[in-house]
């Protein structure tokens, strides 16, 4: 039955940056799926936060309070997962973070950061994971967070973000060529602007007039901005065997935006 191609209950997924908006999206539709989660996170309140609200979902979630830092991290955040639920079936790196500044006025540290929150992290928790599907047998999944952002350049100080999740599409295809002989799909999701505690002033009706919002929605042909629902059909996708013949692909879920 096609239902079955989407089928993800029981299935064992890791999330970094869980308690950002695409890794919370990730997880509350995971989780009403019937997945098994471990969720990683810097912020022990806001995971217990997230644990809570899922509580009523009837699946079983873990929580590990620890960024992909380190190698040590990312060790540590897959060893949770393994002790939780017997292994990874599926990895979604959902950590990241940007600093906008013009090139000429940001500093090499602030340009680091970024770059080793979205890539070096990313790097990190797919070696961890990677290495343990590999031995483990069997295959897995594992979805990266990519971005419209990696796609076209901007004037407004992205030279470090945008780079950033380009490096996570070049990153998404070498793994997939490297790991399909192991039966390890690797795909990337890139969204334009969805609703989030940093995106909140774009989805106000009020005060009209921001140029910023305008501007966006007459980029996106179906006229709207992002919402969190339309992040967990490409997650759902990625995760289940209806993409056991999809690898190497970035899916821009973004309205339209890379269209034109």
């Amino acid at each position: 039955m096609i239902s079955e191609r989407f089928d993800v209950a029981g299935k064992s997924v890791l999330i970094t940056g869980a308690t950002g908006a695409f890794g919370a999206a990730a997880a509350r539709g995971l989780a009403e799926a019937g997945a098994h989660l471990t969720l990683a996170g810097g912020s022990e309140d806001k995971l217990t936060e997230l644990v809570d609200d899922l509580r009523g979902s009837g699946s079983p979630v873990a929580r590990v309070a620890r960024r992909p830092d380190s190698e040590g991290d990312a060790d540590a955040i897959v060893d949770a997962a393994i002790a939780a639920h017997g292994g990874v079936d599926v990895l979604i790196t959902a950590s990241g973070m940007n600093k906008v500044g013009l090139i000429t006025e940001q500093s090499v540290d602030d340009w680091q950061s970024v770059m080793d929150a979205n890539v070096r992290g990313s790097w990190l928790m797919c070696r961890a994971a990677g290495r343990h599907m590999i031995a483990r047998g069997g295959g897995g999944k594992v979805i990266l967070v990519s971005s419209t952002r990696a796609k076209l350049g901007l004037p407004s100080g992205y030279s470090a973000y945008s780079p950033s999740k380009a490096a996570i599409d070049l990153l998404t295809k070498t793994l997939a060529c490297e790991w399909g002989a192991h039966g390890i799909n690797v795909n990337a999701i890139g969204p334009t602007v969805f609703r989030s505690d940093l995106t909140a002033w774009m989805y106000a009706d009020e005060p009209p007039g921001r140029t910023t919002r305008e501007a966006m929605l007459a980029r996106i042909p179906l006229g709207r901005l992002g919402e969190p629902d339309d992040f967990v059909g490409a997650v759902l996708f990625f995760a289940s065997a209806a993409s056991d013949f999809c690898t190497g692909q970035t899916l821009y879920v973004d309205g339209g935006y890379t269209a034109g």
